[in-house]
């Protein structure tokens, strides 16, 4: 696709998550691949690139916006109700079959994905976010990672303007990138595809790194939730779920952990969409494995309890949701169990205000695409 490649490599500066090698070979550290580059090369993600020595990130554009509420990210556990101002810029370092942004992640990779590409600056873009009411900024869409020097920029911008900020992410980090998004990020949430190695690789991607992410993010204290996109015949085995499941709980039982719900998309259209039963199947091992807070998406009304946030002492509802909707809600002003007084863990206000939005909206566009 060279004319979009030839417009995004216009729309670049030299980045910060790198290093030089020898006089023509550098060292990227934006995702786990850390792909060594010469002159010329163009990393795995197909953004990033070594020119003259030095690499050059993607800059200056998104190429989509949307407004969701935080519960679509997903959530839970960090300012129910809030709206979440989400960009994205394009290209991402692996190539799930099943993607569901693929014409976002893999527009450098599939001629079929023909996305917009929206020139703007990172003040433009929280003016955006304060214009709609958001509570926080949502780096997603493609896979973040590959572009963090843009979202520190925005980030940047955000926080001055009181603004929270999130990575929505497929978690292949390295500790470098890590620590470089650690003072501009408050929430994490990590796409663990599976458990099991091979199968990573069938996406383009390893296992190590993503677990690794996960133990980090944990250790730094940034807010994180986990999501598992549960795909027939790929990767709901209960072996699997069990130890998936165990990893997390063995980091922290408080982690909360998604669990959601296939539909065929991009190339994956071999299998049938995830059950209900399914779902409520691999929350139950998760349950046994200690995890305390388990939910399943993308069937709304029909997984019974297991939208809700239940106190792990008394068993009380303590926030009850439908989809992304936000039906009560009973926590205390410092964020614990009205009835025994546990404390649940995560970011919250000392009241709930109401919901800003009970589902996803587009704003009209910003600028014209370059």
């Amino acid at each position: 696709m060279p004319a979009l490649a030839d417009a995004l490599a216009s729309r670049t500066r030299v980045g910060d998550l790198w290093e030089r090698l020898d006089a023509e070979r550098i060292r990227c550290y934006s995702c786990g691949h850390a792909c060594p580059l010469p002159d010329g090369a163009v990393g795995a993600c197909k953004v990033r690139f070594n020119r003259g020595g030095r690499l050059y990130v993607p800059w200056g554009y998104v190429g989509g916006v949307q407004c969701d509420p935080i519960e679509k990210k997903p959530f839970f556990h960090a300012w129910p109700g809030a709206l979440a101002y989400s960009f994205g810029m394009l290209g991402c370092d692996l190539h799930c079959a099943y993607c569901q942004n693929w014409m976002t992640s893999q527009a450098l990779r599939d001629p079929a994905a023909k996305p917009p590409a929206i020139g703007i600056e990172p003040d433009a873009l929280v003016e955006e976010a304060l214009r709609y009411g958001a509570r926080l900024i949502v780096s997603t869409y493609n896979e973040p990672l590959i572009t963090s020097e843009w979202a520190v920029a925005v980030f940047r911008s955000a926080r001055a303007a009181g603004l929270r900020t999130a990575f929505v992410s497929n978690g292949n980090a390295t500790p470098q990138v890590l620590d470089y998004l650690r003072p501009w990020v408050d929430l994490y949430k990590v796409d663990l595809k599976g458990f099991d190695d091979r199968r990573y690789r069938q996406l383009g991607g390893r296992l190590d790194p993503i677990l690794d992410t996960i133990r980090r993010l944990h250790a730094l204290e940034v807010w994180l939730e986990v999501v598992t996109l549960l795909v027939p015949g790929f990767n709901d085995s209960e072996e699997e779920i069990d130890r998936l499941t165990g990893f997390l709980a063995g980091i922290s039982p408080d982690i909360p952990w998604h669990v959601t719900a296939f539909h065929t998309d991009y190339r994956m259209t071999d299998r049938p969409a995830t059950t209900a039963a399914s779902l409520r199947r691999a929350a139950a091992v998760a349950g046994r494995n200690g995890l305390r807070y388990v939910y399943a998406g993308n069937r709304p009304g029909s997984v019974g309890p297991l939208e809700h946030t239940r106190c792990p002492a008394c068993g009380r509802a303590v926030i009850e949701r439908e989809g992304f909707r936000v039906r009560s809600y009973a926590l205390t002003a410092d964020g614990a169990c009205p009835s025994c007084g546990t404390p649940i863990p995560g970011r919250w206000d000392r009241r709930f205000d109401g919901q800003a939005a009970a589902g996803p909206f587009g704003p009209p566009p910003l600028r014209a695409p370059f």
